[in-house]
C-alpha cells in the first residue's frame, strides 16, 4: 500500500511539474474575460497593463486590410503583415496572433525564428517550398521541407529556424497563426551580419569558417541595405 501511495505522489508531482513549465513557456493567462493592453502606460511590465473595463471599445479587438496585397518589391521578394497585440490591443494576454505573408514570383521568408511561438501556417494561393532545422542533436541538425500548395498547412516548432520561399513563377499568399500575442521575429542573416555594434569579424570568421574579408563585406552590405 506504501509503495502505491508513493507510486500516486510521484505521478501527482510529475504532472504538476509538467504544467507548471507548460505555463511558464507560454504567455501570462487571462484571469478575467480580457486585458487590452493600455499602451499609453508607463508601467513596464511582462507583456502590458489593462486598459480599465470602462474604456474598452469594439475597436480595441478589430483591425482591417489583410484582404489587401503586401509590398513585395524588395530585395527579398516578400512582405509579413503581422497581427499581434501591437496591431490589435486586445489579445493582450490571449496567446494568440496572426499574419499575412505575401510572395512575389521566387520571393523568400528568409531563415528566420519565434523564440516565443509556434507557427503554423497555410498556403492560399499559389505553391510554397518551406522547411525548419532541428537545435542541435548531437551534431547533425536536421531539416525538414516540404512542398505546399492551395489548402496545405504546416507546422513551424517554436524556436526553431524556418523559411519559406516562393519557387513559381507566380504569386503566392500564406496565411500564419501563432501561439503568442508578440511572438518576436529574429532573422538570422540580419542578426549575425546586421547586428548594432557588429559581431567580430573574427569571430564570424571563425563560425563560418571563411575569410575575415568575406565577413567584412557582408557585414558592410548590411549596413549599407539598413542604411539607405
Amino acid at each position: 500500500m506504501a509503495a502505491k501511495i508513493l507510486m500516486v505522489i510521484a505521478a501527482l508531482l510529475a504532472f504538476q511539474l509538467a504544467t507548471s513549465r507548460v505555463v511558464w513557456a507560454s504567455d501570462p493567462s487571462p484571469l478575467q474575460d480580457f486585458c487590452v493592453a493600455n499602451n499609453s502606460s508607463k508601467v513596464f511590465v511582462n507583456g502590458f497593463v489593462c486598459k480599465s473595463m470602462d474604456d474598452v471599445k469594439a475597436e480595441d479587438f478589430f483591425t482591417y486590410g489583410l484582404d489587401k496585397p503586401g509590398n513585395t518589391i524588395n530585395k527579398l521578394g516578400s512582405n509579413v503583415r503581422a497581427v499581434n497585440v501591437n496591431t490589435i490591443p486586445g489579445l493582450n494576454t490571449l496567446g494568440i496572433s496572426m499574419a499575412r505573408i505575401d510572395f512575389a514570383p521566387r520571393g523568400l521568408n528568409p531563415p528566420h525564428t519565434h523564440p516565443r511561438a509556434t507557427e503554423i501556417l497555410t498556403v492560399l494561393e499559389g505553391e510554397l517550398y518551406v522547411g525548419f532545422v532541428t537545435s542541435n542533436i548531437g551534431q547533425t541538425n536536421r531539416i525538414f521541407t516540404k512542398i505546399l500548395k492551395k489548402g496545405d498547412v504546416f507546422v513551424f516548432p517554436q524556436g526553431l529556424v524556418h523559411f519559406q520561399f516562393n519557387r513559381g513563377h507566380t504569386r503566392a499568399i500564406a496565411i500564419a497563426a501563432l501561439s503568442s500575442q508578440n511572438p518576436g521575429t529574429i532573422t538570422v542573416a540580419n542578426a549575425v551580419f546586421g547586428s548594432k555594434p557588429s559581431i567580430s569579424d573574427e569571430v564570424l570568421a571563425k563560425a563560418f569558417q571563411v575569410d575575415r574579408k568575406i565577413v567584412y563585406r557582408l557585414q558592410a552590405q548590411f549596413w549599407m541595405d539598413n542604411n539607405n
